[in-house]
């Protein structure tokens, strides 16, 4: 009985030794055939193109969408696909089959003919010329818009200089005030010489990138994702929905040196938009000027853009009629998670068809 009961531990262990080693076996069918598809899938038209830039549009999913259409303004960081990743968990899909007319703006891949690009250009350039378009299509003299992270940092900046042309802004994993010490970003930030990186590079590699972002988490990142992924080598459903995330992580464009060093010294290492002290192209940034109605929201578990440096655009803008909303999420969940389909997606349609 005793030889029995020593003897247990030593077999559990090579039953999940042979275990591993099945699943192992059968992963390697299923990586020979991972299926990518349903990724960046929803219904789209190209109408309009400006250098590496592409404004689309989503085909209406409603009889009658919202009379106001909506740009959305994602990171220059990313791709913008990760708000429609898989066809059942899409951001994108959810704000159309709640009624929503959306566009999008695909910012490309730059190249070094880029390299002198500014902040200025992204926004009094490429994203103004997207919201007048969108006006002249749909006849109108004002939309809404709905900005994702450094986007939405954009979106603040051009609603406080445009605020008669937007009708609702909505703003999603956003930071502002960048003077918190959540995060290991926010504290490496201040600290960041990207000027260096600019000058050497002018255009810095996504490569390069990526191998920063990877340093905020090296062991979860690097390592312990790729060791969980063990269990589900025999799922080839679970497998594809890893491997695309995977995709997208990796797909990371180069970042203009002009324009990422602006950024980081502006708003990393002097706060100067929260602190009403920003001006873009010579034009002081003031965010009481956003008097529209505003949406806010959060995820509570985020570890890229901390709540505590998106909670003050609330007191920043002059809105009279705005709304915090924070899920227990954090950055990707905001868009992929169950949580997203079940509870943010409803509630910017919500916010947005009561204010149409």
């Amino acid at each position: 009985m005793d030889n029995k009961f020593n003897d247990m531990p030593m077999m559990k262990a090579m039953y999940d030794y042979l275990d591993a080693q099945e699943k192992i076996l059968s992963g390697l069918t299923n990586l020979m055939d991972v299926d990518y598809s349903g990724s960046d899938s929803t219904e789209k038209e190209l109408v309009f193109e400006m250098d590496k830039m592409k404004l689309y549009h989503y085909k209406p999913r409603v009889a009658k969408p919202n009379k106001y259409p909506m740009l959305i303004v994602y990171a220059l960081v990313n791709k913008q696909y990760m708000m429609d990743l898989q066809e059942d968990k899409s951001l994108i899909r959810n704000l159309l089959d709640g009624g929503q007319d959306l566009y999008i703006i695909d910012w490309g891949y730059p190249t070094q003919e880029d390299q002198y690009l500014t902040m200025g250009d992204y926004i009094n350039g490429y994203i103004d010329t997207c919201v007048d378009i969108i006006l002249e299509r749909h006849k109108l003299k004002q939309i809404n818009l709905l900005g994702v992270c450094q986007g939405g940092t954009f979106s603040l900046i051009y609603t406080a200089l445009n605020q008669e042309k937007i009708k609702n802004l909505v703003t999603l994993v956003t930071p502002l005030d960048f003077s918190t010490n959540d995060g290991l970003l926010f504290k490496w930030g201040k600290y960041l010489d990207v000027g260096k990186a600019a000058e050497a590079y002018r255009v810095i590699p996504g490569d390069f990138m990526n191998m920063g972002f990877l340093m905020l988490k090296p062991f979860d990142l690097a390592v312990d994702k790729y060791l969980n992924i063990i269990p589900i080598l025999d799922d080839p459903l679970k497998l594809s929905n890893f491997l695309r995330m995977e995709k997208w992580i990796f797909d990371s464009p180069a970042q203009v040196g002009a324009t990422i060093k602006e950024f980081t010294e502006e708003m990393y290492h002097k706060n100067s938009l929260y602190k009403g002290e920003y001006e873009l192209e010579g034009e002081r940034v003031d965010l009481k000027n956003i008097t529209c109605p505003v949406l806010v929201i959060l995820g509570q578990k985020d570890n890229q853009v901390p709540p505590a440096a998106t909670r003050p655009i609330i007191e920043a803008v002059g809105s009279t009629d705005k709304e915090l909303a924070e899920f227990n999420t954090g950055h990707i969940g905001i868009f992929v998670s169950g949580r997203s389909q079940r509870e943010v997606a409803p509630k910017i349609n919500d916010f947005l068809n009561e204010r149409k």
